[in-house]
């Protein structure tokens, strides 16, 4: 990555511009340069492996739903009244959806890579939504990356 000036990390999600900015205005130490979405094809995910939640074994879903909790939110009722309302404006529904219909981003996998040159060192794919990996355990795998001279190419990363 260091050879193709790419450094991390970079954030991909599904969406479009508008929930992009939206996220981004709510997290600002996300850099804006480094935070791209995947449109409504899901090119990138399908491309990273990523499923869909259905496919996901009913017994590792269990397993992922155990360790899952609520988020911590500062500023009491407020706090949560804008986390429901930032929820809506940031969530994977494409524009001109009908009532009642769910939308394919909702049931969408992601996941998390540590790359070192073309090399994926880590990878954790998401077992249900909101599912993540140990942050320290990513970062500390991060840390401990060799930087390569190879440059970064994205078709490699996809190419599981």
């Amino acid at each position: 990555m260091a050879g193709g000036d790419i450094s991390g990390p970079l954030f991909i999600s599904i969406g479009d511009e508008e929930k992009l900015n939206a996220f981004l205005d709510k997290n600002p130490k996300v850099p804006r340069d480094m935070a791209f979405v995947d449109d409504y094809e899901f090119g990138a995910y399908k491309a990273a492996g990523f499923g869909r939640f259905e496919d996901t074994d009913k017994d590792e879903a269990a397993v992922a739903m155990k360790s899952m909790a609520a988020p911590e939110l500062e500023g009491g009722i407020k706090g949560w009244f804008d986390y429901f309302t930032t929820v809506g404006k940031v969530s994977p529904v494409p524009k001109g959806m009908k009532f009642g219909e769910i939308p394919e981003g909702v049931l969408r996998l992601g996941g998390t890579f540590v790359i070192n040159g073309d090399n994926i060192v880590y990878r954790w794919s998401d077992r249900v939504p909101g599912d993540h990996p140990d942050i320290g355990e990513v970062l500390e795998i991060a840390e401990g990356a060799k930087p390569t001279k190879q440059p970064f190419s994205f078709p490699n990363i996809f190419s599981l």
